[in-house]
C-alpha cells in the first residue's frame, strides 16, 4: 500500500504531464497493486452481497485522468485511485460500495475513504426515499445505526427546510433534508497499510449493507417504472 501512497503524494506536488510520463511505470505498478486489492474487495464482499459476484476492478475503477473543461483547477490527474462496487459496476446507476487510497485535504476527496450508497440522486429516486422514510415508522434511523460507528452520514449540501410536500417538522426531518444518501468514513494510514486490508474493509461495508440495500430499493421501483 506504501507504493501507492507514496506515487500519489508525489504526484500531487508533480501534478504536470512531463513528471507524469517519466515517471509512467510507477504508475503502473501502483495501479496493477490497487486493481488486485480491489479485485480481492469484490470478493470479500460478494460473500454476503451476490449482487456483486462477478465483477472485477475494471467494472469498477476509474480513470485517473481529471475531466479539466468546467474546472478552474486545470490539473490533469486526480490524487487518489478509487472504486465504485455495485451491482452492474459503476455506470449501473444503483448505489454501491466505494474505497479509494488519496492524499489528503479537508473535504472529499479525503487521504482515504471508504462509503456506501451515493452522492447523486434522479429526483424520482430521491422522492421514493423520502416517501419510505416517512412511511417507514423509523425503519430508515435504525438501519442508519445499524452501521459500524465509524460510519457518518455525508450532510454536504443538506436542505434548509425539508422538501416540498413534506411536513416541516416531522421526526425525520435531518433525513428529509439530505441530497447525498451517503455513509463515510475516512479511514486513517495505519489503517490502510496493515495487512488484509479488503477483509477489514470488507467488514466495515458488510455493516451498511442494510442501507444500502434500502437505497437500491427505491432505485429500482424508479427504473421498474420507467
Amino acid at each position: 500500500m506504501k507504493e501507492i501512497i507514496d506515487f500519489l503524494k508525489d504526484l500531487q506536488r508533480n501534478n504536470n504531464r512531463e513528471w507524469f510520463v517519466a515517471n509512467k511505470a510507477r504508475y503502473v505498478a501502483a495501479t496493477h497493486r490497487f486493481n488486485a486489492i480491489v479485485d480481492e474487495l469484490i470478493q470479500e464482499i460478494a460473500r454476503y452481497d451476490s449482487t456483486v459476484t462477478g465483477l472485477t476492478a475494471k467494472d469498477c475503477t476509474y480513470r485517473i485522468y481529471r475531466d479539466v473543461r468546467f474546472s478552474a483547477d486545470k490539473s490533469p490527474y486526480k490524487t487518489h485511485m478509487g472504486a465504485f462496487i455495485c451491482r452492474g459496476g459503476k455506470k449501473s446507476g444503483y448505489s454501491g460500495y466505494y474505497f479509494h487510497i488519496g492524499t489528503g485535504g479537508e473535504g472529499y476527496p479525503y487521504a482515504h475513504m471508504l462509503a456506501a450508497g451515493d452522492y447523486c440522486f434522479d429526483p424520482k429516486v430521491l422522492q421514493v426515499l423520502r416517501e419510505d422514510i416517512v412511511g417507514g415508522g423509523g425503519d430508515f434511523d435504525a438501519i442508519v445505526k445499524e452501521a459500524h460507528p465509524t460510519f457518518e452520514l455525508d450532510r454536504e449540501g443538506a436542505l434548509k427546510r425539508n422538501p416540498k410536500g413534506f411536513e416541516q417538522e416531522t421526526l425525520y426531518t435531518d433525513y428529509l433534508r439530505l441530497k447525498a444518501f451517503c455513509l463515510v468514513h475516512t479511514p486513517s494510514d495505519e489503517f490502510i497499510c496493515a495487512d488484509n486490508l479488503p477483509q477489514r474493509a470488507a467488514i466495515l461495508f458488510k455493516s451498511a449493507q442494510p442501507f444500502l440495500n434500502y437505497i437500491n430499493r427505491a432505485i429500482e421501483y424508479v427504473k421498474d417504472e420507467m
